[in-house]
């Protein structure tokens, strides 16, 4: 059991990632997850508390996360009437079976594999995002079978591994396919909440070596449940924000985010 300074120490820090992740997934509706892993990763084997599975923990405690807060943020995006239902309802089957592939998966790589599948996919959708063009499409509508399923399953399998609730990838596609990214990232909110839900099942059954205290399964407890109560305070600040900027203030945070996230975790894999 690590020492009273070094739990205490971990809450603060707990406390300190939860407020900010609840604003950042109420902003862009990627539920937190692409500041909560990386967060975890880099508070628990600072603190010493990481043993050889530690980002397969950092993933799994970071989805048990979403489904809350990508709960909240739908509802809050709903009420203002944000959220496409039609693609999501569309879209929700085959992001749930990929996700719990994409578990699969997870759970039977290193821990340095997921940091550079997280790194890499997170750094080319910051890329997409900063230096991508309004006007480009890849159609004017959401598309239909069999590209939808295609699509969906990408996402759902590569935001399970990396422990994000779609919006990382949802909110750029739907953009590239004409739609507002008002309505993609509140829609993309929902993402998260399928994508979740098969994934921390999958992880609560995974048994991993030399976890942080009280981890059941890869989903680490006391982060999960300080998170939680931080980020239910914050999300919503976030959502208010989102429809309080115009779209490209809104890309270019979306932006940001995802690079500076991405390189500290090639920087990280790459042990500089």
């Amino acid at each position: 059991m690590p020492e009273l300074s070094t739990l205490l120490l971990l809450l603060a820090v707990l406390l300190i990632i939860g407020a900010f992740a609840g604003v950042v997934g109420g902003l862009l509706g990627v539920g937190g997850g692409i500041v909560l892993v990386p967060a975890f990763f880099y508070t628990f084997t600072h603190l010493g508390l990481g043993g050889a599975q530690v980002m397969q923990v950092c993933v799994a405690t970071s989805m048990a996360t979403i489904v809350i807060t990508s709960l909240r943020s739908v509802s809050a995006h709903h009420k203002k009437g944000a959220v496409d239902w039609t693609v999501l309802k569309g879209w929700g089957p085959t992001l749930a079976i990929a996700a719990a592939v994409g578990t699969f998966v997870a759970s039977r790589v290193p821990s340095s594999a997921l940091q550079a599948v997280f790194g890499i996919l997170a750094g080319l959708a910051g890329l997409w995002m900063a230096f991508g063009r309004d006007q480009w499409r890849l159609g004017q509508a959401m598309p239909a079978q069999p590209t939808r399923s295609a699509l969906a399953g990408g996402v759902g399998f590569f935001s399970a591994m990396m422990g994000i609730g779609g919006g990382t990838f949802g909110v750029p596609l739907m953009t590239l396919y004409g739609m507002p990214i008002h309505r993609a990232v509140a829609t993309a909110s929902g993402f998260g909440v399928v994508i979740a839900v098969p994934s921390v099942i999958g992880f609560l059954f995974l048994p991993v070596a030399e976890p942080p205290p009280w981890t059941v399964g890869a989903v680490n407890l006391p982060a999960f449940l300080v998170v939680i109560g931080t980020t239910l305070l914050t999300t919503p600040l976030g959502v208010r924000l989102a429809h309080s900027m115009n779209p490209k203030p809104l890309k270019r945070a979306f932006a940001v985010f995802l690079t500076l996230v991405a390189l500290n975790m090639l920087r990280k894999v790459l042990g500089w």
